[in-house]
């Protein structure tokens, strides 16, 4: 980010104004005395954190979608199925085993597992071929969607959160005030916060990662020059299989997690996948923190428009991925190539 402040000061400028105005919005009083408007601040509110659940869910399908995509350039059209997979795989276990905690790593290594037989199966043997690469994994979508409509129905699932997450929790937000005068504080649904929270702590470590770890650097050197790096005697198709198998369970996760606070159904799959090319595109392929800006303003924008503007959510989206195409056709943290 301080890079891109150096490189990109109006845009720096432009990112730091809407982020004061979207805190004002948050922690300004809004004419207390007044019934209605405290009404409207508490529907804007809901909207906001909404949107960063929401943000927090497609950053963790994206950040996975922008290693195996951004990254390693492998044109992966069947993350969406990884995600629905993962959803009811963690409905399985988790109605199975009643341990929705333990339910995360499961799921994480059997969908990983697909990746690593993904990569090693049809990757690896199409390196460099983006056509064939998109033609051969919307396939595997459309056999790996009629699976699991085969197994788990065309019905919705909804993972049960535990106890100990359920209900909700009061942020120190004033969302109005009673007619004592009181503060009345904001309640937020305390699965949602833990969501959000992992989703923050699994982007932290990704960026370190790959920024300032030994295998990140070997990712992005085997990114930019494949040949010189194997000649060097690095194994860069273990790293590669290593990458897509962690991008392929956080899928699953992702899958895990939008079933908790969502639902599972089919079709699901052909949305987060839409979801993720357009996180990715906005924020820029390749950047973790560029997955995460994009989700975050994907899901913003997304939930505030189904509030204000449900007729119209669906085109501000793409209405934003629009203009960012045309003015930072890289995406708003990408790197020019």
């Amino acid at each position: 980010m301080t890079e891109f402040a150096r490189r990109n000061p109006f845009w720096s400028l432009v990112i730091a104004v809407l982020a004061a105005v979207f805190l004002w919005l948050i922690l300004a009083p809004w004419s207390p005395g007044l019934e209605e408007a405290l009404g409207r601040k508490r529907v804007f509110l809901n909207a906001i954190f909404g949107g960063l659940t929401l943000g927090a869910l497609y950053f963790l399908v994206a950040s996975g979608f922008t290693l195996i995509f951004g990254l390693m350039r492998n044109v992966n059209l069947a993350h969406g199925s990884l995600y629905l997979l993962g959803g009811y795989l963690g409905y399985t276990i988790s109605t199975a085993t009643d341990q929705w905690l333990l339910t995360f790593p499961a799921v994480f290594i059997l969908v990983a597992l697909l990746g690593l037989l993904m990569q090693h199966q049809v990757f690896r043997r199409m390196q460099g071929e983006e056509l064939r690469q998109t033609m051969v994994t919307i396939g595997l979508s459309v056999v790996l969607a009629d699976v699991m409509l085969w197994i788990w129905g065309g019905q919705s699932y909804t993972i049960q959160s535990p106890d100990w997450l359920s209900g909700p929790a009061t942020l120190p937000i004033v969302a109005g005030v009673g007619r004592n005068g009181e503060a009345i504080y904001m309640r937020f649904p305390q699965v949602r916060i833990a969501i959000l929270v992992a989703a923050i702590v699994i982007g932290v470590g990704m960026w370190i990662v790959l920024n300032r770890t030994r295998l990140g650097m070997l990712i992005r050197a085997g990114v930019d020059d494949r040949e010189m790096l194997t000649a060097s005697g690095v194994r860069i198709n273990y790293v590669f299989l290593a990458v897509f198998g962690f991008g392929a369970g956080l899928a699953g996760i992702a899958g895990m997690v939008g079933g908790t606070f969502q639902s599972l159904s089919p079709g699901e799959d052909t949305r987060f996948l839409l979801a993720s090319l357009v996180v990715v595109i906005v924020g820029g392929m390749g950047s973790i923190p560029g997955a995460a800006i994009g989700a975050l303003i994907i899901g913003l924008v997304e939930q505030i428009g189904l509030v204000y503007a449900p007729t119209y959510s669906v085109v501000f989206t793409f209405l934003i991925m629009a203009v960012v195409l045309a003015f930072r056709p890289q995406g708003l943290l990408g790197a020019g190539r």
